[in-house]
């Protein structure tokens, strides 16, 4: 798992996977409790206990829905400093901006300016190589697009203290493109499903080419002012800051004589843009869920997409191997869908950039949503266990 942001798998996503295969062999026969229960505050506790730790120095939880609310903090929101983490402050969100970009063409969709089944090559001429095969508005979303992937077109190594010391580094989303469409393509588009960064960059180059404005003005216009997402923000490539984080990221790295130690990294390039790029709060990722799982951000035939997973096979998504659908597609227009077992069923969206690993998700019916994000340590993300035992907590699931 790598928290590479242009093609390669999230760690949040891949431990998403891992977390739900776990919960599969604890719930093949047993269904969540009734969300109109509170949730369960003793559970939720001891799920984000014991921390800092090598692993993770912060965490921030909050469940909301039919049965209450609930947040929770642990861990040090500065290892520097020893201060407390904030419940209400920024982290990165990473790919939880997709979600945020399929809503937003997805209104346009509903105002007839984009069609879903229009191709890249209408929208964008000069994205995509000449002779390329027509790639739909819809496959960018559900990435079924077959595009390339990034591996092996962006100087990093992987390690974090490449990142250290790259963290201010940035790409325009062109770049971002033009480096990824020189690797050869996945699979013919439409005919299977791999999560790709790259379909997120054009998407949101769609956005700014039919509306002739910003991808961040559009996203403040139709979701963030209308919700009154205050602290929730598309950032300038240039703009580093983190003005209020929940906690600062630390990355723990071996120094050029040796010894060891946390390098902060809080303040980093937001270049992933409309794939991986905006910064946002626990109780506003809260609100966004809560709204678009009501309906209240698209009309009846737009919010039906965010539920249509194609029936393709996935391609090198392992996370999809789960459950009854287990060797097919699980992604939709914007959302995933994690089903362990029959007759349970989550949808939302996981996210990384380095020392963040957060996640949106709940029922589909808005009954119960979780927020989560933890400042991992380590490149990779989260472990897939501290993810699990947050998940299981929220959504009264049995772990063993």
């Amino acid at each position: 798992m790598r928290a590479k942001t242009t093609g390669r798998k999230l760690a949040g996503t891949a431990a998403i996977g891992a977390m739900v295969v776990a919960l599969a062999a604890g719930t093949a026969s047993a269904a969540p409790a009734t969300t109109a229960t509170p949730p369960n505050a003793a559970a939720l506790r001891a799920s984000i206990a014991g921390l800092p730790n090598d692993q993770l120095t912060s965490a921030v939880v909050l469940v909301n829905g039919d049965g209450g609310r609930w947040s929770g903090t642990s861990g040090t929101g500065d290892p520097a400093t020893g201060r407390p983490v904030k419940a209400d402050g920024e982290f990165r969100i990473g790919s939880i901006t997709k979600v945020f970009t399929a809503t937003v063409l997805l209104q346009l969709a509903a105002e007839h300016r984009v069609d879903l089944d229009g191709t890249v090559q209408q929208y964008l001429p000069d994205a995509l190589p000449d002779g390329y095969p027509a790639v739909t508005v819809r496959q960018l979303l559900n990435h079924t697009s077959g595009l390339p992937t990034g591996l092996g077109q962006f100087p990093d190594d992987g390690t974090p203290e490449w990142f250290v010391a790259h963290a201010s580094d940035s790409f325009t989303p062109q770049e971002v493109v033009r480096r990824i469409m020189a690797n050869p393509k996945q699979f013919e588009p439409g005919t299977a499903q791999q999560y790709n960064g790259v379909n997120y960059y054009l998407a949101g180059m769609v956005i700014e080419q039919v509306t002739g404005h910003s991808y961040g003005h559009e996203v403040n216009a139709r979701i963030l002012r209308p919700l009154g997402l205050h602290h929730t923000r598309v950032p300038d490539v240039a703009d580093t800051s983190l003005s209020n984080p929940s906690a600062h990221a630390v990355l723990a790295v071996t120094r050029p004589d040796g010894s060891t130690g946390l390098a902060d990294v809080t303040r980093q390039s937001p270049w992933p843009w409309a794939e991986g790029g905006m910064i946002s709060t626990a109780p506003d990722l809260d609100r966004f869920m809560s709204a678009l799982l009501h309906g209240k951000l698209l009309p009846p035939a737009q919010q039906a997409e965010l539920f249509a997973v194609p029936h393709v096979p996935n391609n090198q998504n392992d996370h999809c191997d789960i459950g009854p659908t287990s060797g097919w597609a699980c992604f939709s227009t914007g959302l995933m869908r994690f089903s362990p077992a029959p007759g349970i069923e989550f949808w939302g969206k996981t996210g990384s950039r380095p020392g963040y690993t957060s996640a949106v998700f709940g029922t589909r019916n808005g009954s119960r949503d979780l927020v989560y994000s933890f400042t991992p340590t380590s490149r990779r993300g989260a472990s897939s266990e501290s993810q699990l035992r947050v998940a299981a907590a929220a959504f009264d699931l049995p772990t063993g």
